[in-house]
């Protein structure tokens, strides 16, 4: 199972994103928290910036859709040319026509779950997916606590996919850190969203670098 990284720009210097997005040419994806202050109390980047950071980013984006009109605005990231777009189960009419729609236009189709949203009425959509986002916080804002009630989550998603042997990437976004990411592992998650972590690190390449050692020593186990 391989380990992925993925820094969130949220906690970065939103004046200087491309030199922000340099910072993490280490790590495997750069997520790109989408809020429209609707789905989620906070309003941060649209498609515009999305677009404007393609050409210039070292690593692929990772679009993270919390916003309500999912189904009308995930296909455009896709189309515009990110590696991968979640949209969140709570916001889509249509989850299984959206995330084929996304995987039409190149690229890879997540699905996210908040905190309160149960997964078991999603593993049977596991299939048409390419990644599960599990949130280990509330999403709208960074730098929260780490929510342990989630590991059981983590670990029902990883048991249905290795049931069905799924290609399926296990994310988590909230809260991840030095001291939280041994346990998200061992639950089972592969892909890891960490803001403040990285960008509050005096070296965030190296930070990027510690994570990931982390990760994969606690899978390793």
């Amino acid at each position: 199972m391989g380990i992925r990284i993925t820094p969130s720009i949220l906690n970065s210097d939103v004046s200087d994103l491309r030199g922000e997005l340099a910072k993490i040419a280490g790590a495997d994806y750069a997520h790109i928290d989408v809020m429209d202050n609707h789905f989620v109390p906070n309003l941060t980047w649209g498609l515009p910036v999305v677009e404007a950071l393609l050409p210039v980013t070292p690593v692929p984006l990772d679009i993270h859709l919390m916003i309500t009109d999912a189904d009308r605005w995930a296909p455009a990231y896709a189309e515009a040319g990110a590696h991968s777009v979640t949209f969140h189960a709570e916001a889509a009419a249509a989850p299984i026509r959206l995330a084929r729609e996304i995987r039409k236009q190149g690229a890879r189709a997540g699905m996210a779950l908040r905190p309160a949203t149960p997964v078991e009425p999603y593993l049977e959509l596991l299939g048409e997916i390419d990644m599960l986002l599990v949130m280990t916080v509330e999403p709208g804002f960074g730098g929260q606590k780490f929510l342990d009630s989630m590991l059981p989550k983590i670990r029902a998603a990883r048991a249905a996919v290795s049931e069905r042997d799924l290609p399926v990437w296990i994310q988590v976004d909230g809260g991840v850190s030095r001291a939280t990411i041994e346990r998200a592992a061992e639950a089972g998650a592969d892909t890891f969203v960490a803001g403040s972590a990285v960008y509050g690190a005096e070296d965030a390449a190296a930070e990027v670098d510690a994570l990931r050692a982390l990760a994969q020593g606690a899978h390793a186990h």
